[in-house]
């Protein structure tokens, strides 16, 4: 299913979506896309339907066929300091201002947005599977976020981020069990606490 390629006809609209919400190390980034309005491209979709490689072989037609890209990310330290949810709006907001282009609108994923900002924006739940820009948004955080852990995991390799990105799974509680934390490791997140302490 092809995506809608914008929300209103013959405005300028960035689609922006974060990743790495949920993990427990590394920074949270976004990405905000503007595409052309006659854009179109099957393939396009949620990241997270999408195979790594799929991924990666879109990012190079997102960044040559979008009007505007940028990408924004927010630090372990603004994370434990601001929280998840707040440095997540702060990584979008970074996105928006990199832009090369204004928006005249944003198409933001999920059912809330907090900024100063003056751009106004429409929420919309679960985005990145209706909307293209926001679903190109989100393929260039994934791709981008994943590469950044790849890059830690060979000065970190206790933890599985190469594979896991920094997410919860098995190999990373182990790795946290085993070698402790790291920091890059979010030590706001009860969840790294509840780790330490696992039998597995």
């Amino acid at each position: 299913m092809t995506l809608l390629p914008y929300l209103e006809a013959n405005r300028l609209e960035a689609g922006c979506d974060e990743v790495g919400r949920g993990c427990l190390a590394g920074p949270v980034m976004a990405a905000a896309v503007i595409l052309p309005q006659d854009f179109s491209n099957k393939w396009i979709n949620d990241s997270k339907k999408l195979t790594k490689s799929n991924r990666e072989s879109l990012v190079d037609i997102i960044k040559e066929e979008s009007l505007a890209w940028a990408i924004g990310e927010a630090s372990v330290e603004e994370i434990d300091k601001i929280n998840i949810l707040n440095a997540s709006f702060l990584a979008m907001k970074r996105a928006v201002q990199q832009l090369k282009t204004d928006p005249e609108h944003l198409l933001i994923d999920g059912n809330r947005w907090k900024s100063d900002l003056e751009t106004p924006h429409t929420c919309v739940i679960k985005g990145d599977g209706k909307y293209a820009s926001i679903a190109a948004a989100s393929i260039l955080a994934k791709v981008a976020r994943d590469k950044f852990m790849e890059k830690l995991s060979k000065e970190f390799p206790y933890y599985g981020w190469e594979t896991n990105a920094g997410y919860p799974t098995q190999a990373h509680r182990a790795g946290i069990k085993e070698h402790g934390d790291c920091k890059w490791h979010r030590q706001s997140f009860t969840l790294l606490k509840r780790q330490m302490s696992l039998d597995l």
